[in-house]
């Protein structure tokens, strides 16, 4: 009677890969009476909130939407801002990400970004690349039509040039050439701050993920508000199509 008891009172293992739309740092700091830059300050801090627990929780993968090829077009002082908080991320949070076993990676369009930046970045992957028990994706400066794209000349290319049989190209084929090559679909996705839109994120990679909306400005997304997208997560029927 126990064993069946244990069974059924048993916690459900977490997503494998949850993937999160970072929104509401302006509104945030608005509502303190507080400058924009102080609401992407605070933000900062829910990433390493975010990451300690997703550690804690169980899950694999996380994708965090840091900063989309449309956020370009913000007013110069506010991207600079947000660089600055990244190199200061970079340079302080590396450390505790891999005594986390965390590794981290980036996809989006590293070019647009400076160079002390892309510096930074590759010396963080190549410091955690052995580390497995959480692979940290930040998507910066990433579209997911721009990825599509990339993804879809790349195969052009190599058709145009005789290296491939366009009848071979599967679905497979076209994820493998994707920035996200090697990492599971997002079975989860949420977006804070009560917008109910994807915003470009990983458009191909969430075709079957389960949305979240959540009210909670970034800034104030805690433990308990991660918790709770993932117990609504577990009271969804995910039947790919089938009838279930």
């Amino acid at each position: 009677m126990s064993a069946v008891f244990s069974l059924r009172d048993a916690v459900p293992p977490p997503p494998v890969h949850v993937g999160i739309i970072m929104d509401g740092n302006g509104r945030w700091a608005q509502a303190h009476g507080l400058p924009r830059v102080e609401g992407h300050r605070q933000g900062a801090e829910s990433v390493r909130s975010a990451v300690k627990s997703s550690v804690e929780l169980g899950v694999r993968y996380l994708t965090l939407y840091g900063f989309s090829n449309e956020n370009w077009k913000r007013p110069e002082p506010e991207v600079n801002a947000l660089m600055g908080l990244l190199r200061l991320y970079l340079g302080r949070e590396i450390d505790e990400l891999d005594r986390r076993a965390v590794r981290i990676r980036f996809i989006g369009q590293r070019h647009r970004l400076a160079a002390d930046i892309v510096a930074l970045i590759e010396a963080a992957e190549a410091r955690t690349h052995e580390n497995t028990k959480l692979t940290l994706i930040v998507a910066l400066s990433y579209g997911a039509r721009q990825e599509i794209t990339e993804a879809t000349r790349a195969i052009a290319i190599k058709a145009a040039a005789g290296e491939l049989d366009p009848a071979l190209i599967d679905e497979n084929y076209v994820a493998e050439h994707l920035e996200t090559a090697g990492i599971p679909d997002p079975d989860l996705i949420i977006r804070t701050s009560g917008e109910q839109r994807v915003s470009n994120f990983l458009l191909w990679q969430l075709a079957y993920a389960e949305l979240v909306f959540t009210d909670a400005l970034w800034p104030d997304f805690s433990r308990s508000d991660l918790e709770e997208a993932i117990n609504e997560f577990h009271r969804r029927k995910r039947r790919y199509g089938d009838t279930g």
